[in-house]
């Protein structure tokens, strides 16, 4: 029992000696950013990628992956094209706010210092979570999946929206390179099943609780129909909704309907002929060839598309005809913000 009873304490000098670490990288990367604009943005571009590896090493030594993240987006930043002092100025400034918050959580409101915690790093364990989190049920739709590399780690997201709560969720795993991933749900399934949200200001990861039930998608009368979707305007909005909780989201899943997709000189759009309004397609999906088997989807005509709507445009990751069609990119989906 007395082994037992010291357990939560040792658990928590763990944490507390954690904390401590990733506080002196935070300071660390401040000076960095600090040397960085006192120089001058140019001082990026001259000194190369490498120039910030060292900086990198030091948030994994601060056992701070968020920080590392940020920091390696930064020293891709000057060689991703046209406009980089801009987006270098940009993503500096989210370092610096996650920094500052992270150094002052303590005045941070309780679900805004979760996702502060959460963006360097600091996530909580899923038996933790499923044990002590309020778990939500709920028929779960998948709309749509996607892989990507994450250092030396493949990353699953799956995106899910429930028929009653109406609550998008995002389940999130990672497996080394050639192995399967934790989770293999096929778009367009229906899950009955308990979801727990990580902690949140704008709460959207979760993890699978008690599966009560599945009903795949088959071309038949039992196959789940399109989900129901919104406007431009609409997406916008949640969009908008969402980053004023979260200033460090990337992206916000959304299910667009009746829009129609419109190539360009100056880029893709989805266009939303209801309300006249149009939403330009990431400037970094351009070299995805599924942009090409949307068009032939529509057909010139509107279709539902489920993706995810950030600052630079939306990235559509599946399409109805009627059944669910996955857009699978064939261009690499990391890089800058």
């Amino acid at each position: 029992e007395s082994a037992g009873a010291a357990d939560p304490e040792a658990a928590r000098r763990r944490a507390e000696r954690r904390a401590q670490r990733i506080a002196a990288g935070a300071t660390e990367l401040e000076r960095r950013l600090a040397d960085l604009l006192r120089d001058g943005l140019a001082s990026a571009d001259r000194a190369g990628y490498g120039a910030w590896d060292e900086t990198a090493a030091r948030m994994v030594d601060a056992q701070a992956p968020g920080l590392e993240t940020r920091v390696r987006e930064l020293a891709a930043i000057p060689s991703s094209g046209p406009g980089w002092p801009a987006r270098l100025l940009e993503e500096c400034a989210l370092a610096h706010l996650l920094n500052q918050g992270f150094l002052h959580l303590d005045g941070l409101p309780e679900q805004l210092a979760a996702t502060t915690r959460t963006r360097v790093g600091l996530t909580t364990p899923v038996a933790e979570l499923l044990a002590t989190g309020e778990p939500v049920r709920d028929r779960w739709l998948v709309l749509g999946r996607q892989d990507g590399a994450d250092g030396r780690l493949t990353t699953h997201r799956i995106w899910l929206r429930g028929e009653r709560t109406r609550r998008m969720a995002l389940l999130l795993s990672f497996s080394a390179p050639g192995q399967s991933p934790e989770l293999a749900l096929p778009t367009g399934l229906v899950l009955d099943a308990d979801l727990t949200y990580y902690p949140a200001a704008r709460p959207l990861r979760a993890a699978i609780g008690t599966r009560h039930g599945e009903l795949p998608h088959a071309p038949s009368a039992t196959a789940p129909p399109v989900p129901e979707g919104c406007d431009v305007d609409t997406a916008l909005a949640d969009y908008g909704a969402a980053l004023g909780e979260d200033p460090w989201l990337d992206g916000w899943p959304v299910v667009l309907a009746e829009v129609v997709p419109v190539p360009g000189d100056g880029g893709w759009q989805l266009a939303d002929e209801r309300s006249g309004s149009a939403l330009p397609v990431d400037p970094r999906c351009a070299g995805r060839t599924d942009l090409w088997q949307l068009m032939a989807i529509s057909g010139g005509g509107p279709i539902t598309v489920f993706g995810e709507c950030g600052h630079r445009g939306f990235s559509p990751l599946t399409a109805w005809d009627p059944t669910p069609v996955s857009l699978i990119a064939t261009a690499a989906q990391g890089g800058t913000r």
